[in-house]
């Protein structure tokens, strides 16, 4: 376990193993770095690198602008990251929020990027999420932007408990069971003063919210993403239906999109063989060029 130097006065906290070609892997909320562990092992032969995001796990935590928690200033950290390790345009690979991340460092500095593995949630999403049948889904949205959230959940260890699970029992596939000890785990992480205003501060920091993601407006057709892009959808996710990736061909230039059966929102712990094997074949394409995607 390591420290990375500072960039905008935050310090991440990585785990760091294997050999071979590199990868970056993202985490999600409401979690940490841990929610990898079996993905790691299923890449002996990737350089794997796995920080916690700015205000996650161990991660700085700092009582600063909520801006400096939202996707451009958290891949600002992660590009310090690749630059620090002088890694060889890895693939860089994001679950949930860690996608977002994921997308902002391919955006702002493409050149450090060999390829991309990503899962929802991902641009494209606009209005539907506003649809009756989804919106219900979004509450979360708003709450974690008011000063109520943190009253109720900072330095509580019940609340953040009850909290925490909701999610990782709701949002997950049927039948899906997490993994003894890991929501001990969070809640030992998150309950600690601070931390979970810390938590919360990925959606403090997204100014507009549902408004945000309503008005996205895809970019000019040479400005998309060109990035080798794998996107693995699951079929069982409550917040975002498979349909929904219907737009993904409007902001990724290079894209290969693969449906996950039978799989919720979690796809790194419910799905880790189907993870690991998009990062292996990801990391083989980015160092032999597109002509080899779909081989």
């Amino acid at each position: 376990m390591s420290r990375t130097r500072a960039v905008d006065g935050f310090r991440l906290r990585y785990d760091r193993g294997g050999s071979g070609v590199a990868a970056v892997l993202l985490h999600g909320w409401p979690g940490d770095r841990t929610e990898y562990r079996a993905v790691v092992d299923l890449l002996p032969e990737s350089d794997v690198v796995v920080p916690d995001l700015r205000g996650f796990g161990g991660s700085d935590r700092h009582a600063a602008d909520p801006a400096s928690y939202a996707a451009d200033a958290q891949a600002r950290s992660v590009i310090g990251l690749i630059e620090e390790l002088g890694l060889d345009r890895p693939v860089v690979a994001g679950h949930d929020i860690g996608s977002r991340v994921a997308v902002a460092v391919a955006r702002l500095r493409p050149d450090l990027v060999g390829a991309l593995v990503l899962t929802p949630p991902l641009p494209g999403i606009g209005e539907r999420i506003l649809d009756p049948r989804a919106a219900p889904e979004f509450w979360y949205l708003s709450f974690n932007q008011l000063p109520l959230a943190v009253e109720l959940l900072d330095g509580q260890p019940q609340a953040v408990r009850a909290f925490l699970r909701f999610f990782w029992t709701h949002w997950a596939g049927p039948g899906y069971t997490l993994p003894d000890g890991h929501l001990d785990h969070l809640v030992s992480v998150y309950s600690a003063p601070g931390a979970a205003t810390a938590l919360l501060g990925w959606y403090r920091g997204s100014v507009g919210g549902l408004a945000r993601v309503v008005a996205e407006q895809p970019p000019a057709p040479a400005d998309r993403i060109a990035v080798p892009t794998t996107v693995l959808w699951p079929d069982l996710d409550p917040l975002f239906p498979l349909e929904w990736s219907d737009r993904l061909e409007w902001y990724f230039a290079d894209l290969d999109l693969r449906r996950l059966s039978g799989v919720g929102h979690f796809v790194p712990m419910e799905a880790p063989d189907e993870f690991a094997q998009a990062v292996a074949t990801a990391s083989a394409v980015s160092r032999s060029g597109p002509s080899e995607r779909g081989r």
